[in-house]
């Protein structure tokens, strides 16, 4: 089911991106303020997702994803009303205060549910919808294109508000486990938010989680956001020959390696407490001399091949990062966490953006740009493997798993 809405989630954020023509016919406005449209929603969904981790903590899980759906899913049905420039940036704000509600939540009820041998598929799985509706955003170019800029915004809402109440009776909060009742972790009533960040920053896990997010934040947003040019300029390709090896292969393979990620993480977890820690850091240790390789070689196949490999390997961490905040945070605290490290990772994720143009303009060429990246990617591997499950969380996931095979 929530397959299904990271699907909707990311399409109906994105696809503003690809109409740009169409949408700048209609309501007149200089590329800063085209921008600006997508830049006001990623600060406001950054600022405000540890916040809405805290909502999913502290009420039900199901009901924070409902109403999130429901009201982005509004604010996109009636994106396609607005008339002016200052009418876009307020329906994209609102967008951004009512679509970070969802992720912290998403996640962490699905591990609520998948608490033995299927948790990181199961969000492999949810991860795959998201890249789904990451790569369907052309589609509001195309409908754009045929009909008008609006009308995408008009179909997209009304779908998701349809879902969002086959939702309201279909989707439930997982049912109490017997296993962490008897470990005397079951959640309490009320979650206090201070309480919850001072317990998460206190964990020495939790900040080498945060750190490695936060880098990999920077990484993926400079080689996502300068790929192509980095394939048209070394590789004297056409725009469109660039956007499509730089878009198309990659997000195949990341759509690969977030399912092959999560099952190798289940199956190793089965041996080993710490196979979902391990499962990435192999990941990125292939990843960091993909990237390296592919910045050196005047071969187009072969840098094709490794931006793959990378793309592949890399995704590995994001299919497992909730498994592993499952192994070294509270209970209580598991959707604040991630909502944290979605924070740092837009806002640091825009850093690097930034950075990329910025050597650019200094004449720092995108190969050496990308090798940073590679040697960022090593130390977001040591960072990982430094991190150690709490023997709470080893003791409730040995439980669970012999829950899960009887």
């Amino acid at each position: 089911m929530l397959c299904v809405v990271g699907a909707l989630n990311y399409l109906d954020r994105m696809m503003i991106t690809t109409m740009r023509s169409s949408l700048v016919e209609a309501i007149p406005m200089t590329d800063a303020q085209f921008g600006l449209l997508t830049a006001v929603f990623l600060w406001i969904y950054g600022i405000l997702s540890p916040f809405a981790g805290f909502l999913a903590d502290r009420f039900s899980r199901s009901r924070v994803i409902i109403g999130s759906l429901f009201v982005w899913s509004a604010v996109t049905w009636l994106t396609s009303y607005a008339t002016s420039f200052e009418s876009l940036l307020v329906t994209r704000a609102l967008m951004g205060i009512s679509e970070s509600c969802y992720a912290p939540a998403a996640v962490a009820l699905i591990m609520d549910y998948h608490r033995g041998s299927t948790r990181s598929l199961a969000n492999g799985i949810h991860m795959a919808g998201i890249m789904v509706g990451q790569s369907m955003g052309f589609v509001g170019g195309w409908l754009a294109t045929d009909h008008s800029w609006n009308y995408p915004f008009f179909i997209f809402g009304m779908i998701g508000i349809g879902y969002a109440v086959i939702l309201l009776f279909s989707l439930k909060d997982a049912p109490k486990q017997p296993s962490t009742i008897a470990q005397g972790l079951h959640q309490p009533e009320k979650v206090k938010f201070r309480a919850a960040v001072k317990d998460l920053l206190g964990r020495r896990g939790f900040i080498f989680a945060l750190t490695c997010w936060s880098l990999l934040g920077i990484i993926g947003w400079m080689i996502v956001g300068w790929l192509p040019t980095y394939f048209k300029e070394n590789f004297n390709l056409s725009q469109t020959m660039a956007g499509v090896y730089s878009t198309g292969y990659f997000h195949a393979a990341s759509l690969i390696g977030v399912i092959t990620g999560g099952i190798l993480a289940d199956r190793w977890a089965r041996k080993n407490p710490r196979g979902r820690i391990l499962v990435p850091v192999v990941g990125l240790c292939l990843a960091a001399p993909a990237i390296f390789l592919a910045s050196h070689t005047t071969i187009l196949s072969v840098a094709i091949g490794c931006f793959m490999l990378y793309s592949f390997t890399r995704i590995f961490t994001d299919g497992n990062m909730m498994p592993i905040l499952c192994l070294i945070t509270d209970e209580r605290y598991r959707a604040t966490a991630y909502g944290i490290l979605n924070f740092f990772s837009c806002i640091i994720g825009g850093i690097g953006l930034y950075a990329g143009g910025a050597l650019r303009d200094a004449k720092v060429d995108l190969s050496t740009v990308f090798q940073t990246g590679a040697v960022l990617l090593a130390l977001c591997a040591f960072l990982l493997y430094k991190i150690q499950p709490t023997p709470e969380s080893i003791t409730v996931q040995q439980n669970d798993q012999k829950e899960s095979a009887l």
